[in-house]
């Protein structure tokens, strides 16, 4: 069976249908991790997304449940060049394609995603019509242009939890033995004693994360570092969050456009400088906008596993896995106070920053490393010991 792809400037892609039936719009957008494709598709922040992969085999090794990074993909859809018919790992449980079908997803295979990349590159993130029902062109086109712009979109109901609840899930075995990082001692331990200490009421400083659509594996880097862990809902108010009393709080990664999510920025607003708060990807924008600072739509986003991140106080690179397609205004944010702390080394574009005065740290990419490289986890691991010893946020946190 065939699938189309449709663009809003025109361009119609043919190819080959893979995983389910159906029609879904959403956003263009692409990725150019070479592995990493299942926690990409359970990455909550590609919802009212349609995500192209570069790299042009996908599924090789196909799917396991341990690595997903939500309970279900919420992406609207995945266009790839091929698709290997077996794939081969222990680990093994199901095929890409019937993970796509399984949780009805629409996929397109056959085409050249590198053209497709180029044209984004060009043109920008596009809305487009991903079908394997609609097979004419005119119509597909029409319709693309007639999807809702990421713009002005706030996503966080369709993907985050609606109930408060802990988490005590640490990084698996093989990860946890043998940390990566600065080699502070708050990873270097095992998971196992992560998660005994955990049990036993003795897991460290509590942390609250905000759920905004958060990745599974910041969890359970933070356990792994010893936190005890609640988790609540994207909307949860200040009270709620101030009643669990915590040591520190963490804004985690979501889809859409920050400037949307009004009821969670005014939460975080009457609660920056009560206690730290440490902010990932959406989290980082929705601080800087709590702050009075600005955030806009950049031309096709960051989404990858090999992006340049410049440390700027030590002058260290780190190559850092994101996906987001918003930014911060960095001018803004530094007439509110903020201190810019990475930038971006392809366009120069903000991505962390601390506000050592409200106690607020945050930066645009993923630590947590699933997937991609862990030139970053140092962070999440300075941020426990930070916590757990009741020291300030300041640059000694990322240095």
């Amino acid at each position: 069976m065939i699938a189309k792809l449709a663009l809003e400037d025109g361009c119609v892609l043919t190819g080959e249908a893979v995983g389910a039936r159906g029609t879904r719009s959403g956003e263009v957008v692409f990725n150019t991790a070479m592995t990493g494709y299942q926690e990409i598709f359970t990455d909550p922040s590609y919802c009212g997304q349609i995500v192209t992969m570069t790299f042009p085999l996908q599924g090789n090794y196909g799917i396991n449940p341990e690595d997903f990074e939500s309970e279900k993909p919420s992406l609207s859809g995945v266009v790839l060049r091929e698709l290997p018919p077996r794939p081969s790992n222990f680990r093994s449980t199901s095929s890409l394609a019937e993970f796509l079908e399984a949780y009805e997803v629409v996929g397109l295979s056959g085409v050249d995603t590198r053209a497709l990349t180029r044209r984004i590159r060009t043109q920008g993130a596009m809305r487009g019509i991903l079908s394997t029902e609609i097979t004419d062109d005119l119509e597909l086109v029409a319709r693309a242009r007639q999807v809702a712009p990421m713009e002005g979109a706030n996503l966080i109901a369709e993907v985050a939890r609606r109930e408060t609840g802990s988490w005590t899930e640490p990084l698996s075995p093989r990860l946890g033995d043998v940390q990566p990082g600065s080699g502070s001692s708050a990873v270097g331990r095992t998971s196992e004693t992560a998660s005994a200490d955990v049990a036993q009421g003795r897991g460290g400083p509590h942390v609250v994360v905000i759920d905004c659509g958060i990745k599974r594996n910041i969890l359970r880097f933070l356990v792994s570092a010893g936190c005890r862990v609640t988790v609540v809902p994207g909307l949860a108010s200040s009270g709620t969050i101030r009643d669990l009393q915590p040591d520190g709080l963490v804004v985690g990664n979501g889809p859409g456009d920050p400037s949307a999510v009004v009821s969670t920025v005014e939460t975080l607003q009457s609660l920056i400088g009560t206690l730290p708060i440490f902010g990932i990807c959406l989290g980082h924008q929705l601080l800087a906008l709590a702050l009075g600072a600005r955030t806009y739509k950049l031309r096709f986003g960051h989404h990858g596993a090999n992006l340049p991140v410049l440390r700027t106080t030590t002058g260290r690179v780190e190559i850092t896995s994101q996906n987001h397609g918003f930014a911060v205004d960095a001018p803004s944010l530094e007439r509110v106070g903020g201190t810019p702390t990475h930038i971006n080394l392809n366009d120069g574009s903000l991505e962390g920053f601390l506000h050592q005065d409200r106690q607020v740290f945050a930066v645009q990419y993923h630590p947590e490393a699933s997937p991609g490289p862990h030139d970053a986890t140092h962070l999440l691991e300075h941020l426990a010991l930070v916590l757990r010893n009741r020291r300030p946020i300041d640059l000694e946190l990322i240095s």
